[in-house]
């Protein structure tokens, strides 16, 4: 049984922090690229980040770059996003997909194996 289980998300204040989780169970994590999509009211979807199979350092949409950091625990099977300095524009429900596709492609959302339910991040004062 397949799942990710996005948490974490809620309200906060322009400026604020927040940071979200997405649990993993069901597939052999530490072998899938893992990366953060997100949705925003009447938007369609828009890829954040994504974070190879060992960890490391993360590549970022240009919209978040230097205020969000993306990590991954492969012993907990667990996926974090670190965002800082929030603004309205943030505003999104946060999923989480994992792919096996090469590098270059992670931005295409149609090759993405496993997807689960997302969190909602409101920004606002």
């Amino acid at each position: 049984d397949v799942q990710l289980q996005a948490s974490g998300g809620g309200l906060v204040e322009p400026g604020g922090t927040l940071r979200l989780s997405c649990a993993a169970s069901g597939f052999d994590f530490a072998d899938y690229t893992m990366s953060w999509f997100r949705q925003a009211p009447g938007k369609g979807p828009e890829w954040v980040s994504s974070i190879g199979k060992s960890g490391g350092a993360g590549i970022y949409a240009e919209s978040v770059k230097g205020r969000f950091t993306i990590s991954r625990d492969n012993t907990n099977k667990e996926l974090y996003l670190q965002m800082n300095n929030l603004n309205p524009e943030d505003t999104a429900v946060y999923y989480c997909g994992a792919t096996t596709v090469v590098w270059g492609r992670v931005k295409e959302e149609n090759h993405y194996i496993h997807w689960g339910p997302g969190t909602l991040v409101t920004v606002s004062s």
